[in-house]
């Protein structure tokens, strides 16, 4: 038995509670669901409390968490966190699992707002226990207050590289280093786009100021080759790049000892719901990769499908916040709860406010983007696909073989094909083939397939006794 509601928001972070709210606001009957246990999403992640950092003061985004939080429990909105949505389907119907078992419900409008994925370029030895995303490393700091490591390296691209390493330093630890993709050049060049966000500039100010004042070593314009362990350390081998992007090869490495690896090269719009749908998309590197093409009105080429958020490409929470609210007044104003007048002069504003702050924002996704060189550095032994153990070699021999697109080297190779269903190998995987097949575009992106996420098949059935299942009769010989 399915409810219906007016509009299904699908992802309780900045930019899906700011469209519930705004929705709400209006009269609208709002649903929103979130994998997670409550609102927030990896940028306003609620802690569960601290068990092991020294630092136990509230962090700047846990105040905004909490605050939004408080706004959606003050609201009509209908939530329901814990659920595994997988399944959506035109019309709207959205299919989910939770606490409660299979639930079902039907949406006039739905909106999209999935936030992130993150992304990894591989190197030998990133699949060993110790290494992990900077995300990954932001969900133990957030959630669960716990250290990645007490004397970690810290390496990758864009804003979340310090913010991870300053997060350490807070929370007792101590980086062994930090290994910047970047120059400081390109930090420099990112500073006008920031005047406009001087709190997030401020910010970031400070993120560097408390990594030198700690003298951890910064080694900016390098990246990580190879990892590898010895006894119950990691030894991470860092080496500059050269004015190409590509890793120098004269010797110079430097080799550091860790008990862990926090690395990350960005961040990708999780598109899986709007490329299950049939939404029209375009690649834009600036922009993360892969997202759906949107109006001003944050609608999608589906009528009645929105979307909002870093999903439509990678501009930071404000910019989310912002958009997703203009999305939920578009649903008001399209079932009549607000006036053509109102509605123009807030949807003006909000547009405005957006174009300013999302400077900033594509100004850091631009800092994240990595060159397209360190593809080229990718050993053919690498695991590239590391749910069904691909490596580099056997992808391009794919490629080598005729393959002409991503689901052709999926199902030649099964790369894309485990339970991360192709998050985190899908943008290397689609790198390696623009190589041979002339560009993103004309690579394409994975086939999006139900189920969205992995789940047991006890969770969609239900329990039974195999008694009372009933055997058909044979078939005639």
């Amino acid at each position: 038995m399915s409810s219906r509601v007016e509009l299904a928001v699908l992802g309780a972070g900045p930019a899906g509670v700011a469209a519930a709210l705004a929705a709400s606001e209006c009269n609208v009957n709002v649903l929103i669901l979130d994998r997670s246990a409550s609102a927030g999403g990896q940028v306003y992640r609620r802690p569960t409390g601290p068990l092991g950092m020294q630092q136990l003061e509230k962090w700047p985004d846990e105040v905004k968490g909490e605050r939004l939080r408080q706004q959606l429990r003050s609201s009509a909105v209908s939530c329901r966190f814990g659920r595994a949505v997988w399944s959506v389907e035109r019309g709207f119907r959205i299919d989910a699992v939770g606490p409660e078992g299979v639930e079902t419900w039907e949406a006039e409008r739905l909106l999209v707002a999935s936030g992130t994925t993150e992304r990894v370029i591989p190197f030998p030895g990133w699949t060993l226990p110790g290494v992990m995303g900077l995300a990954g490393a932001t969900a133990l700091l957030k959630s669960q207050r716990v250290l990645p490591g007490q004397r970690p390296v810290v390496a990758g691209s864009g804003p979340l590289l310090w913010a991870v390493a300053s997060s350490i330093i807070a929370g007792g630890g101590m980086p062994a280093a930090v290994i910047d993709l970047a120059d400081t050049r390109r930090w420099v060049s990112s500073l006008p786009a920031l005047f406009s966000r001087p709190t997030d500039l401020l910010k970031g100010l400070g993120w560097m100021h408390s990594i030198r004042r700690k003298q951890v070593p910064v080694i900016s314009s390098a990246a990580v080759r190879k990892v590898w362990r010895e006894g119950i350390s990691l030894v991470v081998e860092v080496v500059e790049r050269n004015r190409d992007g590509t890793l120098r090869r004269d010797g110079q490495e430097r080799r550091l000892s860790a008990d862990a690896l926090c690395i990350g090269h960005g961040l990708l719009p999780a598109t899986e719901v709007t490329r299950l749908l049939g939404a029209d998309h375009v690649f834009d590197a600036q922009a993360g990769g892969w997202k759906p093409v949107i109006d001003d009105q944050q609608r999608t080429s589906i009528p009645g499908l929105f979307a909002a958020g870093d999903c439509t490409g990678i501009t930071g929470a404000e910019a989310a916040q912002l958009e997703g609210r203009l999305a939920g007044l578009t649903v008001a104003h399209e079932t009549g709860r607000i006036t053509d007048k109102l509605y123009r002069m807030k949807a003006q504003s909000l547009r405005r406010h957006t174009l300013r702050v999302s400077r900033a924002g594509a100004s850091m996704a631009a800092l994240m983007m990595p060159a397209e060189s360190l593809i080229d550095d990718i050993p053919g032994d690498t695991v590239v696909c590391r749910c069904e153990d691909v490596t580099c070699a056997e992808v391009q021999a794919a490629l080598a073989a005729g393959a002409m697109g991503l689901n052709q080297i999926k199902s030649w190779t099964r790369c894309g094909m485990g339970p991360c269903q192709g998050r985190v190998c899908g943008d290397t995987v689609a790198a390696i083939a623009s190589r041979h097949l002339g560009g993103r575009t004309a690579v394409g992106a994975w086939s999006s397939r139900v189920p969205l996420v992995p789940l047991p098949m006890g969770d969609l059935v239900g329990a039974f006794a195999y008694h009372d299942i009933a055997i058909p009769k044979a078939a005639p010989l």
